[in-house]
C-alpha cells in the first residue's frame, strides 16, 4: 500500500486546535496503521526553543534533544510515538536547508527561488520522514490561518503534493469556526465560506470540513457548509467545545470521521477506543478530589504548562481524582497562608531570577509543614537552595544564574555550558538515563534501577556540596550515570518531597502517567 496523506490546515483565527485536531485523527486510525506526525510551522525561527512562553506556549522536547511546538506533546500523547527531530519542519530550517544547498552548489548555477526550490524542499523532506519511518500515513499540520503571509509556500507545497502522490492517496482536512453570535443564537457559516474560499484561491479544495463550535452542528449547517463549500453533508465534522480535549476523538468517532477516511483513502482501520472511553468516563466521574498549587511566573498563559497539566489528567483518569489546580504567580509572593487550603505543590521549571525568591519561599513551608511537594527542574534546584539556607545554614545560598556572586553557589552552570555563546538548542537536552539508588521513593515509583526522563537544562547540583546536602538528610535518589549530575532528591522523612531535574512530564500519557506525578497525586489523597 503507498503511503497514505491527510494534510489539516486552519483558517478563520489561531488556536481552533489544529493540533489536537490531528492527535484525534490518529488517535482513530492507530490500530493497524504506523502514523507519523509532521508539523509545519511559518515561523523563520529554527525551532521554539529561543520563544518566551508567553508568546508560543510551552516549548516542548523530544527524547533526541530537539526543542519543538507543543503540539507534539498532543501527537505523542494520543498516538504512543516518540516524535522525532526532523518531524517539525519551520520555515527557519527550510531556508537554512535551501541556503545550506546553494553554497555548496547544488543548483548548478541556478537562480534560486521560492518555487521550484523551496516548495521543492518541504516536499522533499516530508516524502523522506514517511520512508526513512516506513509509514502507512503521515498527517501533516500546517501551522498557523489561511491567509497568514508565513505559511504560503508550505500550503504550496500540500497543493503540489496532490499530483505527487495521487489524488487516492491524499485527503485535505480544513478546521474552521462557527459561531453563534450573543442574542442570534444561530450557528453562523459564513467564516467557514471565506476560510474556504481563501483555501481555495491556493489551489487546494478541502475533501473533510471540521467546524469548532459551542454547539453540535446542525443539519442545516452542515448543508449549507456542504453547499457553499463543495464538500459532502458527512464530510463537515463537529469540532466541538469540550472540558476535556481527550474526548475529541470520540466526537470524531460518533460524527463518523473514520469511516469517510477509509472511504478517501481507501483504507481499514476501525477505532479502538474502548479503554479511552473508561479513562474519560473516569475523569467525568472523579469519587475524590484535591487541590495542588501550581507556582510558577507563566501561570498566566496555562499553555506555559500544558504538559504538566495533561500529566495531573492522566493520573486523574487512573485514580478517579478531580484534580483542581491553583494557579499561584510567584513573582510578588509575600502571603503564603494559601498553602493552608491545599493538598500539594508543584514548582515547575522556569528561567531567570524573577520570581524565584517566591519559590524559595513556598519551598521552605511546603517542607516545614509536611506538604506534598513535586519539583521539576528549576523546581528541584530551588529545593537544593532553601534546604542548603535553612538546613544547612548557609546563609545567602543560591544559583549562580539568580545570583552570580553568591557565596554558596549550590547551584552552578554545568561545566560544558561555560563557553557556549549561542541560545538555540544548546541545553543539555532530550532523554538521559538516571541510576535510582535502592530503597528511596523514587525507585519505588519507577520500580526499577534506573529512569529515562528528558532534560532542559544548563545548570545542575554544584558536586562541592553533595556531601553537606547529604549528611544533613537530603537524599540523591537518582544520578546521572556517571554519578556527576544529581537527577533526583527527596526528603525521606517527609509525606512527599521529591524534586526531579528533568521532565517527566513530557513523557506521562494517557495509558501509561508519569510515576513522579501519580506518586504525588496519591500523597495529596493520602
Amino acid at each position: 500500500m503507498p503511503t497514505k496523506y491527510i494534510i489539516v490546515t486552519g483558517g478563520v483565527l489561531s488556536g481552533l486546535g489544529k493540533g489536537i485536531a490531528v492527535a484525534s485523527i490518529g488517535r482513530l486510525l492507530l490500530s493497524r496503521l504506523k502514523i507519523i506526525p509532521i508539523k509545519c510551522d511559518g515561523y523563520l525561527n529554527v525551532d521554539p526553543g529561543t520563544m518566551n512562553p508567553f508568546e508560543h506556549g510551552e516549548v516542548f522536547v523530544l527524547d533526541d534533544g530537539a526543542e519543538v511546538d507543543m503540539d507534539f506533546g498532543h501527537y505523542e500523547r494520543y498516538l504512543n510515538v516518540n516524535c522525532k527531530m526532523n518531524w517539525n519542519l519551520t520555515m527557519g530550517k527550510v531556508f537554512d536547508m535551501v541556503r545550506q544547498k546553494e553554497r555548496r552548489g547544488d543548483y548548478l548555477g541556478k537562480t534560486v527561488q521560492y518555487i521550484p526550490h523551496v516548495t521543492d524542499m518541504i516536499k522533499d523532506h516530508i516524502f523522506k520522514v514517511a520512508k526513512e519511518e516506513s509509514a502507512d500515513l503521515v498527517i501533516v499540520e500546517i501551522g498557523g490561518t489561511v491567509g497568514d503571509i508565513e505559511n504560503e509556500l508550505f500550503l504550496e507545497a500540500m497543493r503540489q503534493m496532490r499530483e505527487d502522490v495521487g489524488r487516492k492517496n491524499i485527503v485535505y482536512v480544513h478546521l474552521t469556526y462557527v459561531p453563534i453570535p450573543y442574542g442570534v443564537n444561530e450557528q453562523k457559516s459564513k467564516p467557514t465560506q471565506q476560510s474556504v474560499n481563501l483555501l481555495k484561491q491556493r489551489g487546494i479544495f478541502p475533501d473533510i470540513i471540521i467546524g469548532r463550535c459551542s454547539e453540535l452542528l446542525t443539519p442545516a449547517i452542515k448543508n449549507k457548509i456542504s453547499n457553499f463549500c463543495d464538500v459532502d453533508p458527512e464530510a463537515v465534522i463537529t469540532g466541538l467545545d469540550v472540558d476535556d480535549i481527550y474526548e475529541i476523538p470520540l466526537i470524531f468517532e460518533e460524527e463518523g470521521l473514520a469511516e469517510i477516511l477509509h472511504k478517501k483513502l481507501n483504507i481499514y482501520s476501525p477505532p479502538k477506543l474502548r479503554k479511552w472511553k473508561e479513562f474519560v468516563e473516569n475523569m467525568r466521574n472523579p469519587d475524590k478530589e484535591i487541590t495542588v498549587a501550581m507556582c510558577g511566573k507563566y501561570t498566566q498563559l496555562e499553555d506555559s504548562y500544558a504538559s504538566i497539566i495533561e500529566s495531573f489528567n492522566h493520573c486523574s483518569a487512573h485514580l478517579r481524582c478531580k484534580i483542581n489546580l491553583e494557579w499561584i504567580e510567584t513573582t510578588d509572593v509575600r502571603d503564603t497562608s494559601f498553602m493552608e487550603n491545599v493538598d500539594g505543590v508543584v514548582v515547575p521549571g522556569g528561567f531567570g531570577h524573577r520570581g524565584s525568591e517566591g519559590k524559595i519561599e513556598i519551598i521552605r513551608v511546603a517542607r516545614e509543614r509536611n506538604i506534598p511537594f513535586l519539583g521539576l527542574c528549576l523546581g528541584l534546584q530551588l529545593a537544593v537552595v532553601e534546604f542548603a539556607r535553612h538546613v544547612c545554614g548557609l546563609e545567602g545560598a543560591n544559583s549562580t544564574e539568580m545570583d552570580a556572586e553568591t557565596p554558596y553557589p549550590v547551584i552552578d552552570i554545568l561545566p560544558e555550558q561555560r563557553e557556549i555563546k549561542t541560545k538555540g538548542g544548546t541545553m543539555r537536552l532530550g532523554a538521559y538515563t538516571a541510576v535510582l539508588r535502592k530503597g528511596t521513593l523514587v525507585q519505588s515509583l519507577y520500580n526499577s534501577s534506573e529512569a529515562s526522563e528528558r532534560h532542559r537544562h544548563r545548570y545542575e547540583v554544584n558536586p562541592d556540596y553533595h556531601q553537606l546536602l547529604t549528611e544533613k538528610g537530603m537524599v540523591f535518589s537518582g544520578c546521572s550515570e556517571d554519578g556527576r549530575l544529581v537527577e533526583f532528591i527527596e526528603l525521606p522523612d517527609h509525606k512527599f518531597f521529591t524534586a526531579t531535574q528533568a521532565h517527566p512530564e513530557l513523557k506521562s500519557r494517557m495509558e501509561f502517567p508519569s510515576p513522579l506525578f501519580y506518586g504525588f497525586v496519591k500523597a495529596c489523597l493520602s
